[in-house]
């Protein structure tokens, strides 16, 4: 089953075309990365998918649904969710309450019932923050609840945001260089994590990443970008001996 397809997407921006008639399909419940050089256009697909840019021309269907002229807020009401290259957090915040935030849209109270403390407004805060906690259990930073966010480490901040994001309850999570910056241990842990949320979530993950180990690892399909332009599309092991990717990373010399 297809979960997301584009046929023929592209964005100009002036006279550079990003993004050129990017033709995907993603399958439902699988783990898919979009590689390619800086400059490739590969956070401007995720741009134009979630509604911060409106493509010039082509379709964009998730579950048979268009997400062409909607907005990010109504995107992610339709279960797309993503993290972005620089974090975005809620520094003064708790971990908790930024997993809260991201609870915001799927609940009921009203103004109204929050002012005067109604008795279900009550009980659906309870159940919020037990959601949330238990979405901190999930990325391993239940311990750290009631820590601001400026002061969990970098690792940490880069899982809070799955958690976020897991918060809206999407069916398709977009992750935007979860790995830029970890170490190897948190490269690692973030790999078992992204593995564990999809089971457990029965999520279709799609991630723009450099770390080339781990989109070897965990990677079902991978897709290539370059100079806007899908050039190679694959499993792990068709990409990496692929004469046009190689070109694209380390030019022409290093494939003769």
């Amino acid at each position: 089953m297809t979960a997301l397809e584009l046929k023929g997407v592209t964005k100009q921006f002036g006279g550079l075309t990003a993004v050129n008639k990017i033709d995907l399909s993603i399958k439902d419940n699988s783990i898919t990365a979009i590689i390619g050089p800086n400059g490739a256009g590969k956070t401007t697909l995720f741009n134009l998918i979630t509604g911060i840019y409106k493509p010039d021309s082509g379709s964009i269907v998730m579950n048979e649904t268009s997400l062409i002229n909607r907005k990010p807020n109504q995107i992610a009401n339709l279960g797309i969710a993503r993290t972005f290259q620089n974090i975005r957090l809620f520094k003064e915040m708790t971990a908790l309450e930024n997993v809260l935030i991201g609870m915001h849209s799927h609940l009921t109270s009203g103004l109204l019932g929050t002012l005067f403390q109604l008795k279900r407004v009550r009980l659906e805060e309870k159940k919020a923050a037990i959601d949330a906690y238990e979405l901190l259990q999930t990325v391993h930073l239940s311990e750290k609840c009631n820590e601001r966010a400026k002061n969990l480490s970098y690792g940490e901040q880069r899982r809070l945001e799955i958690a976020r994001a897991l918060a809206t309850r999407p069916s398709i999570l977009f992750l935007d260089e979860p790995a830029a910056g970890m170490n190897p241990r948190e490269t690692k842990t973030l790999t078992d994590l992204i593995t564990h949320i999809r089971e457990k979530f029965n999520l279709t993950i799609i991630l723009i990443e450099h770390d080339m180990k781990l989109v070897m690892n965990i990677s079902e399909e991978i897709i290539v970008l370059d100079y806007g332009q899908k050039i190679a599309s694959g499993s792990p092991e068709e990409i990496r001996s692929n004469p046009r990717v190689i070109e694209a990373y380390l030019g022409k010399g290093a494939v003769s």
